[in-house]
C-alpha cells in the first residue's frame, strides 16, 4: 500500500511540473480527451471520501472515512479481477488536503475537493466513483443514492449503479442531480458520488460493515460500473 501512496503523490508532484504543452487536450463533447504522458487508459478512478482529521459522518465510533477506505479497497479489488485498470486516490487514513500545497485557500474542506479534482482531471480516468455514507435524523431512511453531474454520460453512470444497487437493497431510489457539488462540477470526465447507505439505519449499516455483505456490495457497485463501461463499448483491456 505505501508503495501507492508515494506513486500518488510522486503522480501530482511531477504533473503540476510538466510544461503544458506536453498534455494535449481537445474538446470533443462536455469533456476535454487530455493526453498525459504519466498515467493512461485508467478506467476507474476511485475517490475515496473523506480521511485523516476529516471522519465525514459518525455511528457512535464507526466513521464514515473507514467504511469508505475499506469499501474502496474491496470494489478495486472486483474490478481489478475482471481485468479493469482502477486507481485509488488514498489507501490509507489521511487528508487529501495535506498533499494540497498549491491551492491558496484558507479551507482545509476546499483545498481537499481541489485536490481530489485536480488528480481526477490528470489522471483523465474513463470513470469516478466518489463513495460515501449518508445520515438522516429518521433513522428509517435507507438505501443508496447516486448523484451524477449535468452531462447524460454521467448519468447514464449513475443509473447503472443506481439500478444495480437498488437490486442488493430492495430499494427503487431514483439518480439525483448534484448541481452544487464541487467535484461534480469540476471534474472533466464521467463522475459519480455515491452515498452507498445510511449510516443512522441498522440494516444498511450492517450492509456496509458486516464482511460478507461488504463483499456483495462491492460486487455491486462493480457491477454498475462495468454495466457503464460495456454500455459506451470502453471493455477492459
Amino acid at each position: 500500500m505505501k508503495k501507492v501512496v508515494v506513486f500518488v503523490l510522486l503522480f501530482l508532484t511531477v504533473s503540476l511540473l510538466i510544461p503544458r504543452e506536453t498534455i494535449v487536450a481537445e474538446q470533443t463533447g462536455p469533456y476535454p480527451i487530455i493526453k498525459n504522458p504519466i498515467v493512461t487508459d485508467v478506467d476507474v478512478l476511485i475517490d475515496v471520501g473523506h480521511g485523516g482529521i476529516d471522519s465525514g459522518t459518525l455511528y457512535g465510533e464507526l466513521y464514515e472515512k473507514d467504511i469508505n477506505l475499506e469499501m474502496a479497497k474491496l470494489t478495486y479489488n472486483v474490478l481489478k479481477k475482471k481485468g479493469y485498470n482502477v486507481m485509488m486516490n488514498r489507501v490509507e487514513d489521511y487528508a487529501l488536503s495535506g498533499e494540497n500545497r498549491w491551492f491558496r485557500s484558507s479551507s482545509r474542506h476546499l483545498k481537499d475537493l481541489a485536490q481530489r479534482s485536480h488528480l481526477a482531471n490528470e489522471i483523465h480516468p474513463k470513470t469516478v466513483i466518489s463513495l460515501h455514507v449518508n445520515w438522516a435524523a429518521k433513522t428509517g431512511k435507507r438505501g443508496p443514492i447516486v448523484l451524477h453531474q449535468k452531462s447524460e454520460e454521467s448519468k447514464q453512470l449513475a443509473t447503472c449503479l443506481q439500478s444495480s444497487l437498488n437490486q442488493l437493497y430492495g430499494t427503487n431510489r431514483e439518480v439525483v442531480y448534484g448541481k452544487t457539488f464541487y467535484l461534480l462540477k469540476h471534474v472533466q470526465v464521467p463522475a459519480v458520488i455515491l452515498e452507498m447507505g445510511f449510516i443512522s439505519n441498522s440494516l444498511d449499516r450492517e450492509q456496509m460493515t458486516h464482511p460478507k455483505k461488504q463483499q456483495k456490495l462491492a460486487e455491486s457497485i462493480a457491477d454498475g460500473v462495468i454495466a457503464f463501461l460495456q454500455t459506451t463499448q470502453q471493455p477492459a483491456k
